[in-house]
C-alpha cells in the first residue's frame, strides 16, 4: 500500500496536542477505505471544499435511527470511501467499560467497517466511523448478538446519557446511572423508531457542577440539586482559613447571591440558606467543609441547544424541584406530555426550545399542565401589557 502524500494534514500533528490525523494514519496503515478517507480531507483542505454528500437514507431491519448515511462526492477518484457510513452505538451509563468490551467492539468494526472510532459523540454514543451499506446489517447483528444496540439518530429521542454520579462523585444528588439506564429502557421506541420533528436530548448530571453538560447541550435537562440548607463543618472552615486559604477571594466574593460571609472576629462562616442558588462554588472550594444538603432531588430545565435555527439555548428552568426516585414515573410522564405537545406543534428541524421561544413559555404550560413558578422566569418583563386567558378572568356583577 503506498503512503499518501497529505502535507496539509501533516501539519495538524506539529502541535503541543494530539492529533486526529495520527490516528486516522495508523488505520490507513491497515485499511484501504481509511487510505482514501485522508486523501480525500486532503483534497479538502487544499481545495477548501467539503466532498461529502446525501446520497440516501440507510439502516438496519426494525430500527428508523442509529446509522447517518455518508457518501463521497468523489466516487470514482476515492471508491472505497463511496460509501462511508457512521453506526452509533448506544453507550453503557456512566461511560463505564471493561477492556474485554472494548476490545469486542472494536473487533467488530475492524471486520465490518474503517476501524476509525470516536468515543463519545455530543449526545454521548459511540460513534463508528465509515462502513458500506452491504456491511451494516451483518455489523449490526454481530453487535446485537454481543450485547450492544444502537444509538439515535434523526427525529427522535437521542441516546440518554449522563455523568457517573453516585458511582464516583460525593457532590451527586441523584443517582444518575439508574436514571439513564432506566429512561433509555422505558424510550426504546422513541430513540429507535424516530417519529417527532426534529431530535430531542435527554442528559443528566447528579449535581450543579453538571459535568455532562446537560444544561447546555440537552432539550431535557435532569439536573440533582436540594431544598434544604448547605451542610457546613465550621472546624472544616476555619482549618482552611487558618492554612492560608483565601476564603474571600475565592468564596465569599464569588458566591452570585451574596448568601455567604465570612466573620473574622468569630472565625465563623455565616450562611443565608434562602438566598442559595446551589451554584456549587463553596463546595468546589471547600469540599472537606461545605457539602450538598440532605433533602435531595432534581431540577429540570428545559430548551438547551447548540445553534442551528436558532442561536445556542442555555435550558431554561421548567421544574425547581422534584424527588427523583425510581422508577421516575412522575419524570417519564413530563417527558411524554413535552414530547406529545412537540410532535403536535413542532415544525421540521424545530427543536423544543425554539418551539417555545415562538409560542411563549405560558401556552407551552398549560399544554403539559404545569403551574408557572417564579424561577421559570427568564428574563424582567419588557411588555406593559398583560394577557389573560378567559377562565382566568373573573366576571363581577
Amino acid at each position: 500500500m503506498a503512503e499518501s502524500k497529505t502535507p496539509l494534514l501533516d501539519d495538524l500533528e506539529q502541535g503541543q496536542w494530539p492529533s486526529f490525523v495520527t490516528e486516522m494514519k495508523r488505520a490507513a496503515a491497515k485499511k484501504e477505505n481509511s487510505k482514501q478517507l485522508l486523501e480525500q480531507l486532503e483534497k479538502s483542505y487544499e481545495n477548501k471544499v467539503g466532498y461529502w454528500k446525501h446520497g440516501g437514507i440507510v439502516g438496519v431491519k426494525g430500527y428508523g435511527g442509529g446509522v447517518i448515511g455518508r457518501y463521497s462526492a468523489l466516487p470514482e477518484e476515492f471508491p472505497e470511501v463511496a460509501e462511508f457510513h457512521t453506526v452509533r452505538v448506544n453507550q453503557p451509563a456512566g461511560f463505564y467499560y471493561n477492556t474485554k468490551a472494548l476490545r469486542n467492539l472494536c473487533e467488530i468494526w475492524d471486520k465490518y467497517g474503517s476501524g476509525l472510532t470516536n468515543m463519545h459523540g455530543s449526545t454521548g454514543d459511540i460513534i463508528l466511523l465509515g462502513t458500506t451499506t452491504k456491511n451494516l446489517q451483518p455489523c449490526f447483528d454481530e453487535l446485537s448478538e454481543n450485547g450492544w444496540d444502537l444509538g439515535g439518530s434523526g427525529g427522535g429521542l437521542r441516546t440518554p446519557s449522563g455523568c457517573l454520579g453516585k458511582s464516583r462523585c460525593e457532590f451527586a444528588c441523584v443517582d444518575s446511572m439508574d436514571f439513564i439506564q432506566e429512561t433509555t429502557r422505558y424510550f426504546q421506541d422513541a430513540i429507535h423508531r424516530p417519529a417527532w420533528p426534529y431530535k430531542f436530548k435527554i442528559k443528566c448530571s447528579a449535581c450543579a457542577n453538571d459535568c455532562a453538560a446537560a444544561t447546555a447541550r440537552s432539550d431535557f435537562a435532569v439536573i440533582g440539586t436540594w431544598r434544604d440548607s448547605l451542610k457546613i463543618d465550621q472546624a472544616g472552615v476555619r482549618e482552611y482559613v487558618e492554612n492560608g486559604f483565601k476564603i474571600h477571594q475565592l468564596v465569599i466574593s464569588k458566591c452570585p447571591t451574596k448568601a455567604l460571609d465570612w466573620d473574622d472576629q468569630a472565625k465563623e462562616l455565616k450562611f443565608c440558606a434562602e438566598d442559595c442558588v446551589r451554584c456549587m462554588n463553596c463546595i468546589n472550594m471547600m469540599p472537606k467543609a461545605v457539602s450538598v444538603g440532605k433533602d435531595q432531588g432534581i431540577s429540570i430545565l428545559i430548551g438547551g441547544k447548540a445553534p442551528v435555527v436558532k442561536s445556542a439555548f442555555i435550558g431554561w428552568v421548567l421544574v425547581p424541584f422534584m424527588k427523583c426516585d425510581a422508577p421516575y414515573t412522575e419524570v417519564f410522564e413530563l417527558v411524554e406530555r413535552i414530547t406529545e405537545y412537540f410532535d403536535e406543534h413542532g415544525k421540521a428541524r424545530e427543536r423544543i426550545g425554539e418551539l417555545i421561544y415562538r409560542v411563549g413559555m405560558g401556552n407551552f404550560l398549560r399544554a403539559i399542565g404545569l403551574d408557572p413558578a417564579p424561577q421559570m422566569v427568564l428574563a424582567p418583563r419588557a411588555n406593559p401589557y398583560i394577557f389573560w386567558q378567559d377562565e382566568e378572568v373573573v366576571q363581577h356583577g
